[in-house]
């Protein structure tokens, strides 16, 4: 249950309940602002560690946080080149998040934003966060904001053309914006005779996609609820539920396949937020227990396909000899390794704290088999 806040308001004591998803702590006191409120006030406030909730207009509110952010964006920057740029731009961004976090909106008992101005949020929220409880809340604007723009996402969907159509990412859901991981897993030979898989954290459902349009049967697994629904929503949409079936593991399901398939999240750390247990893996929990778990659950002559970047280790966040050494200590070795490129932006991007490691990155896709 969120926990219940208290503040004094026009000489009365109100209550709501408090919802951060990033599990920030609820503020001690608000401040009630309105359009009266400049950017620098804002910020200068925030700096100082109060929680302003909006009372003004919608549109006003929204423009307020795009200038906060800039402000932000300067205040918290991190230099390229920096040799502890990673360790600096964590500590940096999480900052800039807290800090950002403190400028608040109301929700009503239904969901209903009672702003001038304001747009029906209730769809979206209801998505990320299930049936209201019947009680007021107050959340982090950029909270808010980002739950409206997963619902536009879940909405249009992103096209995948390995896929044959779109895929529909739910809020708290990595969405499949970086295809070369997918492309690499829609072009590797497949094992002989292969009819099974396994796909390990499905997330979005996209390479049990893909794997079916290669023609196999899929079983893919996932322990987080919201990535069950949007891999069983995708799978539906793509009519492919003859195909693949979804279930709930902690990595793998019963039984053994010829192909077992594994995108774990690429980089140790510890996740802040919904969507970064995609790119987060607290001690690479999850890497380590595929390799160890994977030469008991293939089938004779099978292979693992663990599809990895190597940014991590450009970041200095694990040595190059790791993972041949968990490898090897798993009973694996490597058949064969697919390398490819980033395409995206940030690759390009030399105002990037981390764009030498963005630029040197390649991601690979290591055919595993039992020693």
């Amino acid at each position: 249950m969120n926990p219940l806040i208290e503040w004094p308001e026009n000489g009365q004591t109100r209550r709501a309940r408090w919802r951060s998803e990033a599990g920030l702590a609820a503020p001690q006191t608000l401040e009630i602002v309105d359009d009266s409120l400049g950017a620098d006030a804002a910020f200068a406030a925030m700096l100082d560690g109060h929680a302003l909730l909006w009372r003004g207009d919608w549109m006003q509110v929204r423009r307020l946080i795009q200038e906060l952010t800039r402000r932000a964006d300067r205040h918290f920057a991190v230099k390229a080149g920096d040799p502890h740029s990673f360790a600096a731009h964590r500590q940096r961004q999480g900052q800039r998040a807290a800090l950002l976090a403190r400028l608040l909106v109301p929700l009503g008992p239904d969901y209903k934003l009672p702003l001038r101005r304001a747009q029906d949020v209730r769809p979206a929220c209801r998505e990320a966060w299930g049936k209201p409880d019947g009680s007021n809340s107050v959340v982090a604007l950029r909270e808010l904001l980002a739950v409206i723009s997963a619902h536009e996402w879940r909405k249009k969907g992103v096209p995948v053309a390995a896929v044959g159509g779109r895929i529909h990412p739910h809020y708290g859901v990595f969405s499949p914006v970086r295809g070369e991981y997918v492309d690499l897993v829609a072009q590797a030979p497949l094992p002989p005779a292969c009819d099974l898989a396994f796909d390990i954290g499905t997330g979005s459902g996209v390479l049990a996609a893909v794997l079916a349009r290669r023609g196999l049967n899929v079983v893919a697994t996932d322990m987080a609820p919201r990535a069950l629904a949007c891999a069983t929503e995708n799978v539906e949409k793509l009519g492919l539920t003859v195909k693949v079936r979804i279930v709930e593991a902690d990595l793998f399901p019963e039984g053994r396949a010829p192909l077992v398939v594994c995108n774990p999240p690429w980089l140790p750390g510890q996740p802040t937020s919904p969507v970064e247990y995609a790119v987060y893996d607290p001690d690479s929990r999850m890497l380590r227990g595929f390799l160890d778990g994977l030469a008991a659950h293939l089938a004779p002559g099978g292979e693992g396909w663990l599809i990895m970047s190597d940014l991590a280790e450009h970041l200095g966040l694990r040595s190059r000899s790791d993972l041949p050494q968990w490898i090897d200590q798993a009973g694996l070795r490597v058949v064969a390794r697919i390398d490819t490129r980033p395409t995206h932006g940030k690759a390009q991007d030399r105002s990037d704290p981390l764009h030498a490691a963005r630029a040197a990155e390649v991601t690979s896709l290591w055919r595993l088999a039992a020693q």
